[in-house]
């Protein structure tokens, strides 16, 4: 299951559904099992809630048979009835993917053949195609149904570094709050100090951290501004890095945290034997593990524009707080 640009990505999560008013009804049902596209392919998938969400009705899904890190909030375009007509529309669309795939795969058996001048050459093709966008891809930058769950790296992010992705979107998405920006400690920072620590507790083995976090640094300039923003934040992005500064100069671990939600989709390009891939793995989740300490950022601050908005919010709150006092304090009386 390639990974499809969730409701609430970090890269379009907070898009306007227009202004034509949501239906009173839901389509779709609570529990209520459905056909759901997911890249190319169309999954069996059960609903777990429905909500309006930006106008439009919006459905929490969970695909039946695959982890439930893969839930995600999609619209009604994206679902279908579990109808029988549907299901042999889905086992269709399967057909024909296995039959693309087996194309594709008989003709990178073929090129085998070739020298090892062209198999360079075809090499640089694919790699200048892949950096100039030439391929379909979907909102989170990679494209979709060419990764296999199989040839993803299994990154298992901490219990509680999840809680924060969840606090972070919430801020961000719902009560239309940023993080103050420069963040302190900076990306560039908490890498520099987790290669130190590495350092004093294992000596010549951390030349292979440096390797790695000098990837992760590269990884996140670059992967930023593409897919590991929110809507809401780009302006502030703009007006933060001007000059060629680096954003892992000025951003915090709220957003390095969501490059390793990301960060799957983009090894699975890079050619790694398994042997070492599977280093990889433990040493950038003890670097989770490490980073689990950090102050995350509570303190947010709203765009200028957003301001009197959220003050006119905090105004409701309080009077709606005032009133609860005053029927408490009246059931005591009493």
């Amino acid at each position: 299951m390639g990974n499809s640009s969730k409701d609430d990505s970090a890269s379009s999560g907070d898009a306007s559904a227009g202004d034509v008013p949501p239906s009173n009804s839901s389509l779709y049902s609570d529990g209520e099992k459905v056909l759901a596209y997911h890249g190319p392919r169309i999954y069996e998938a059960k609903v777990q809630k429905a909500e309006i969400r930006k106008r439009e009705w919006k459905y929490f899904v969970h695909y039946l048979g695959w982890n439930k890190n893969w839930d995600e909030w999609v619209g009604e375009e994206r679902l279908m009835k579990h109808t029988e007509e549907n299901v042999m529309k889905q086992q269709t669309v399967d057909k024909k993917q296995s039959t693309d795939k087996n194309v594709k795969s008989g003709r990178s058996s073929q090129t085998k053949a070739k020298s090892s001048t062209d198999a360079k050459g075809d090499k640089e093709d694919i790699k200048n195609n892949v950096s100039k966008g030439k391929k379909r891809k979907n909102d989170s930058g990679v494209e979709k149904g060419s990764v296999t769950v199989e040839k993803l790296v299994k990154i298992q992010i901490p219990a509680t570094l999840k809680k924060q992705l969840v606090d972070d979107w919430d801020f961000v998405a719902e009560q239309e709050k940023l993080v103050k920006l420069p963040r302190s400690p900076t990306v560039d920072e908490i890498l520099t100090k987790y290669l130190e620590y590495k350092s004093k507790k294992d000596g010549m083995a951390a030349d292979s951290i440096g390797e790695i976090l000098k990837g992760i640094r590269c990884y996140f300039d670059k992967a930023l501004p593409m897919m590991l923003l929110y809507k809401k934040e780009r302006k502030q992005y703009s007006e933060a890095i001007v000059d060629n500064v680096s954003p892992s100069t000025i951003y915090g671990a709220e957003h390095l945290l969501r490059l390793f939600v990301k960060l799957p989709e983009l090894l699975a390009y890079v050619n790694i034997e398994e042997e070492t891939m599977n280093r990889l793995q433990l040493k950038l989740l003890d670097f989770l593990k490490k980073i689990r300490v950090l102050s995350f950022c509570q303190h947010m601050m709203p765009p200028k524009s957003l301001k009197e908005k959220a003050r006119g919010r905090m105004s409701e709150k309080q009077s709606l707080i005032s009133v609860f006092l005053i029927v408490v304090f009246l059931m005591i009386g009493i």
